[in-house]
């Protein structure tokens, strides 16, 4: 039986905005398959595609089934309780803090689960298989994505000390980017990392994906007001100005060490523009927002260019793009943060140092958590199962092997895949 909206504390204006919101962050997840399935070679391109898909399968039932509970039930300051275990407990109710239904705040933090999860995968992508990764989605859902969702914002011990972080740069951004490193060390570069171009094979795909995943940003950071309030304007509109300063000082990076400016770096940059506001979204004035996507983008840029040159294959950069950005944003945030504009609280420069040093503490345990518990993961699974593909497997391509299926059929007919998952060659197979 239904509660009525005003009897249960419910704000209409609140909800409708969250319903909106909701809706925009599911989006970001096959934008992201855009934006990744670009950046691949074209054999690995649905392969690319289905471990976002993959993602927003597994990391759902894994969010509703404990990982929600884990995060947002009262529990320690490590970790939370069983008690909203497949949502037993959430309802039409207004969620403590808010004025929207428990279960659309379920749904919200769903969709964060989710395109976090996909993002990891960005790491291991033209060498992985697919399985184990489904595996490894569904534990790292609940191992790393929860555990670091309750430190930030359930009630553990960053949020209980006072750290900052306004839609998810410890568990979202720093959770991802640093479990993108681990990922990629345990598995292993591509067998022609380092030997040929292994060059992205479609821009445009890339171009068109960033611009997605922006769009749902406004959502993804201008619904963690969870209502249509100061808060969420604000980080609405922080969410349009930092991204385009990071673009503009990205797009001068090419010029001067290049002459051009590449599609893949403008996209690049809108990301990590995205990325670096996440935490601070809500909390900091317009001009600092400005200031924050102008700098943010030194670090990412300059630590793409200086991992291209090593032997770590951590394909997409998500370290860079996210872990570094996120953790920019972050210790940004304990400098700028002003209570004039958040209602919350000051950073240093506005005389509160404490703010700072808890924004420095969360910028040293988020990935030191999420590198080590990824790490070991990915060493026990590799343990009990093949972790990647072999050298031929690759050759062939990550599409046919994985999902006898291409991206891009020639219109002559499919290629399918023996049922000893790619122990013989393709057969071509014409088509009826």
């Amino acid at each position: 039986m239904s509660v009525p909206l005003a009897a249960a504390g419910i704000d209409p204006a609140d909800t409708a905005w969250m319903l909106v919101a909701t809706a925009l962050v599911l989006m970001m997840t096959p934008a992201l398959g855009l934006f990744y399935g670009g950046l691949v070679r074209s054999k690995n391109t649905l392969n690319t595609f289905m471990m976002c898909a993959g993602a927003m399968g597994v990391a759902t039932v894994c969010w509703a089934a404990i990982g929600y509970s884990l995060a947002f039930d009262d529990g320690n300051g490590f970790v939370g309780g069983l008690h909203h275990a497949f949502l037993s407990g959430v309802g039409f109710a207004a969620h403590p803090g808010t004025q929207i239904p428990g279960l659309l705040f379920f749904a919200f933090q769903a969709t964060f689960c989710i395109v976090t999860v996909a993002l990891v995968s960005g790491a291991v992508v033209e060498r992985m298989r697919f399985a184990p990764f489904l595996l490894f989605a569904a534990l790292w859902s609940i191992l790393v994505y929860a555990v670091l969702a309750h430190w930030a914002f359930g009630g553990g011990w960053l949020q209980a000390n006072g750290t900052l972080d306004f839609a998810g740069g410890v568990p979202v951004e720093m959770g991802s980017g640093f479990s993108a490193l681990a990922a990629a060390l345990v598995v292993g570069a591509r067998k022609d990392y380092g030997r040929q171009a292994l060059l992205p094979h479609n821009a445009v795909y890339v171009l068109v994906g960033a611009g997605l995943l922006w769009f749902g940003w406004f959502g993804f950071n201008g619904g963690s007001g969870f209502g249509v309030g100061d808060a969420s304007v604000l980080a609405f509109v922080n969410t349009l100005l930092t991204p385009a300063c990071t673009l503009v000082v990205w797009m001068l990076l090419d010029l001067i060490r290049g002459r051009h400016v590449t599609a893949i770096g403008a996209a690049t940059a809108m990301v990590v523009g995205c990325v670096a506001i996440t935490p601070a979204g809500g909390y900091i004035s317009p001009g600092w927002a400005m200031a924050l996507g102008a700098l943010a983008a030194l670090p990412s840029y300059f630590l793409i260019v200086w991992r291209t040159r090593t032997r770590v294959d951590e394909t997409l950069d998500v370290l860079a793009a996210h872990g570094t950005a996120g953790l920019f944003g972050i210790v940004f945030l304990g400098l700028v943060a002003s209570e004039a504009w958040n209602g919350v609280g000051d950073g240093l420069l506005h005389g509160d140092a404490k703010q700072l040093l808890w924004q420095l503490i969360a910028a040293v345990a988020t990935p030191a958590y999420a590198f080590g518990v990824t790490y070991v993961l990915l060493i026990v699974l590799g343990k009990l199962m093949p972790l990647r593909a072999s050298e031929r497997e690759e050759a062939i391509g990550m599409d046919i092997v994985q999902h006898g299926e291409e991206a891009y059929a020639t219109g002559e007919g499919a290629i399918l895949v023996t049922p000893e998952d790619g122990q013989k060659l393709p057969v071509p197979v014409a088509a009826r």
